[in-house]
């Protein structure tokens, strides 16, 4: 076995105790009175389970993972301003590493040493409430609690874990209190063991919280949070990063282990599937997805339609209704923005600054409607047959009414404007330094049809960390891995479509393996845009060394050719140009689209970008700490 030793870097973060109850946790551990004080009360144990809901939550906002900043403008997602500290665009030029650390004011508490330190806060309640046997809820009718407690807290444990296995990979599992006399040597577990400790623990957790969670309880962990976990655990594990893919240069430790192993896929399907099948307290179904508002309806919060019918009313409240929260989110962190977001989102002509903007490699996955009334790639072999035009990318066919709702573009309708970036304050930009979009889009998606910047009160509750969606998928791509395409999983992936008014998938899928998960991993793409996924999935498919991704780039390269490839080194956008043949007219004016290059500076080094670089201090002070891949 390898053995780490976790250094005093570490070891400072894990022994620093967590504050918001009493003054035992301003103390050291060795403090027996106030410990006691605290796990006899169960009013005291209560605030410390919430703190750590706090602290794990705060770990993985969606929107705001990089302090600020989402992630999408790490990936082929978007590209990003360099407004605040340009943090995003730190990330995608490899401005980071083991010596200079992550980029200034980059962290939420998702890095390790922030981690491990909310790992050992999760540590010190279960040892507490175990040592000192603490009482249950005395108020009335509330019989259980400190079991519920017990629950949510061995859920926060694995939770945890996972953050740590999706970011550094190989990690120690910290289980147990770790005391300043204690032997300071830990293993650093393969993925595939840090995979099943997980599944433990929200196992433990399974076990002690409720089906469901309502009224001002909604939002702790119930059963489906501890499904969903083991889900994503599975998921991961099955992925090429620790399930058959190559990394160049690999010099992690377990690397013997990460063969090809169907097996990990058959898990992974089991997993997803007992989250949609959860049922609530009274045996019905948990999870459901969101189905309010019919296809008439795009109206904005006064019930008008200031979108010229293109975003479908349907699709921006399954964010906000409370129904589409209690039915389909799996786990979440509430108020991931505010107010302020309108900056973020809007352009210059509407106040905003756009600090992260919408990519053409995001744009292009984005189906069309056939004639034939099914969904095709507009980079497919049939699509300029079936009318699609790239000089009228947006109208000439029938676009995915997710790309609508999602992203504007030059000609898009908001709030009964028509976005101009020919000329103009939102003229296609030069540059990423300036307000302007330098990709030729502005992004939409989570921002209300009637909002502006200047009416206040508005919050972004969510996205989702997982919501039902995301397992749906892994279910239909277990099932494809190990059995193969069927009707099963394509019925299942057209509900998801059906639900955003979208055509269903070809029939040819239902026979067609790899089709099959062409199409899934597209409908992940394009359902789950800026919801923090992508920076992760590109990475688990090892997508940047794939041997056909490799193929497209040298494609690209030699021909300038589209679709592009996803390794993560190149950016594209679209600009407007006037032609009197255009189809598109704005202002009195037509134009044509046009490709280009975006000049962002994105790299992609494999093998150190698919993990995060271990700091230099701490492989100083432990030899036998191994560093990830290529740092």
């Amino acid at each position: 076995m390898n053995k780490i030793k976790i250094s005093a870097v570490l070891m400072t973060c894990m022994f620093a105790l967590f504050t918001g109850c009493d003054d035992y946790l301003d103390k050291m551990p060795d403090d027996k009175v106030a410990e006691e004080e605290v796990f006899t009360r169960y009013e005291k144990v209560e605030q410390l389970v919430s703190n750590l809901y706090d602290n794990a939550k705060n770990a993985n906002k969606p929107l705001i993972y990089f302090s600020h900043f989402g992630t999408a403008a790490v990936t082929d997602e978007c590209s990003a301003s360099s407004h605040e500290a340009a943090i995003p665009h730190q990330f995608h030029i490899g401005n980071y590493g083991p010596s200079q650390g992550m980029p200034d004011r980059s962290s939420c508490g998702q890095y390790w040493w922030d981690l491990y330190t909310k790992i050992r806060k999760a540590n010190i309640i279960l040892e507490g409430i175990r040592k000192y046997n603490t009482p249950d809820n005395p108020q009335m009718g509330r019989d259980g609690d400190i079991t519920r407690r017990i629950g949510e807290t061995f859920f926060m444990r694995g939770y945890l874990h996972l953050l740590l296995l999706r970011s550094y990979g190989e990690v120690a599992y910290i289980d147990y209190v770790v005391n300043p006399d204690d032997n300071m040597e830990f293993e650093q577990l393969s993925a595939h063991k840090i995979v099943e400790r997980i599944c433990a623990d929200a196992d433990s957790a399974y076990n002690r919280v409720d089906a469901f969670n309502g009224g001002q309880t909604f939002g702790r962990v119930d059963k489906g949070a501890c499904l969903g976990l083991k889900a994503i655990a599975r998921w991961i594990a099955a992925t090429p990063m620790y399930n058959g893919g190559n990394i160049p240069n690999d010099t992690r430790l377990y690397k013997s282990e990460y063969g090809y192993d169907a097996q990990r896929w058959e898990a992974a399907k089991t997993a997803a599937k007992a989250v949609m099948d959860c049922k609530d307290n009274n045996g019905g179904p948990r999870y459901s997805l969101y189905s309010k508002f019919d296809e008439n309806d795009f109206g904005d919060l006064n019930n008008q339609s200031t979108n010229d019918n293109k975003v479908y009313k349907r699709l921006w409240q399954m964010f906000f209704d409370m129904d589409a929260i209690q039915s389909e989110w799996v786990w979440f962190a509430t108020r991931d923005k505010d107010t302020g977001w309108s900056g973020d989102v809007l352009p210059p002509s509407q106040g905003g600054h756009a600090r992260q903007r919408p990519l053409q490699q995001q744009v292009d996955e984005y189906e069309y409607v056939g004639p034939d009334g099914y969904g095709y790639p507009v980079y497919s072999d049939r699509a300029v047959a079936d009318g699609y035009d790239d000089n009228n990318p947006y109208e000439s066919v029938k676009r995915d009414p997710r790309f609508h709702r999602d992203i504007r573009y030059h000609g898009s309708v908001y709030r009964n404007d028509i976005l101009n970036t020919a000329e103009g304050n939102d003229a296609v930009s030069g540059s990423y330094l300036d307000n302007a979009s330098h990709t030729g889009y502005y992004l939409r998606k989570f921002y209300k049809d009637g909002w502006n910047r200047g009416d206040g009160s508005h919050s972004i509750n969510g996205p989702a960390i997982w919501r039902l969606p995301e397992i749906m998928y892994i279910y239909c791509e277990a099932v494809n891995e190990t059995t193969g395409p069927n009707d099963e999983i394509y019925n299942i992936l057209n509900e998801i479509r059906a639900r955003s008014f979208m055509a269903p998938l070809p029939p040819e899928t239902k026979t067609n393996k790899t089709l099959m998960n062409e199409y899934i991993q597209r409908e992940r793409r394009v359902e789950l845009f800026y919801e923090n996924h992508r920076i992760w999935h590109c990475r688990l498919y090892l997508e940047p060394d794939d041997s056909g991704e490799l193929a497209q780039e040298n494609a690209y390269k030699n021909a300038d050719s589209w679709p592009y490839p996803r390794t993560q080194r190149w950016s594209h956008g679209m600009k407007p140009v006037e032609d009197p043949d255009g189809k598109i007219e704005v202002n009195g004016k037509k134009y044509k689209m046009q490709r280009f290059e975006v000049q962002d500076g994105r790299i992609f080094e494999s093998p150190k970008h698919y993990l995060y670089p271990i700091m230099a201090d701490e492989l100083k002070r432990t030899p036998g700490l191994v560093q990830n891949p290529g740092w």
